[in-house]
């Protein structure tokens, strides 16, 4: 299926949640779509790492940041990680590292910026929850579209 997030704006208005901009596009692939997963963390990535290492097929990784721009959370490594168990993309509201190794990967990784910095490891944060940023709410089992011209949620599948 090619997403074009246009398309389905145009198709289920109705049905959508706009993501409002400022995520930017950071993977080796520049769209993808799938049902939700979700993770709120700050600063700290264990629990990243946890989810991207199981079996990700047809499956988004939504992760509430906080919106923080003083460490990143997915990597080159965590991107790899994350294509090699098929997950079909990461979706970060805070801050990514690697952005050269994560342009060479065969995932979709949003994000709001790029930091150097390394998170904390200690497994603080929630996963399988409701999470909010830029005007939209991700709920686990939900479905996200993202392309080069942005992020749409649905609660189900759309064809």
């Amino acid at each position: 299926m090619t997403i074009k997030t246009a398309d389905l704006c145009d198709k289920y208005e109705q049905l959508l949640q706009v993501v409002e901009p400022g995520l930017r596009s950071f993977g080796g692939k520049s769209a993808c779509a799938g049902q939700i997963v979700t993770l709120r963390v700050h600063e700290d990535n264990k629990l990243v790492r946890g989810e991207l290492e199981k079996n990700g097929a047809g499956k988004v990784l939504v992760i509430d940041g906080g919106g923080s721009l003083r460490t990143a959370l997915v990597g080159g490594n965590l991107a790899k990680l994350a294509a090699d168990n098929k997950w079909a993309g990461v979706i970060v509201y805070g801050c990514v590292r690697d952005s050269i190794e994560l342009a060479q990967t065969t995932l979709a990784v949003f994000a709001l910026a790029t930091n150097p910095v390394k998170p904390r490891k200690n497994g603080f944060g929630e996963a399988g929850v409701t999470v909010c940023f830029h005007g939209a709410t991700f709920k686990p089992g939900a479905y996200v579209y993202a392309d080069e011209d942005g992020i749409v949620v649905a609660d189900r599948k759309l064809e």
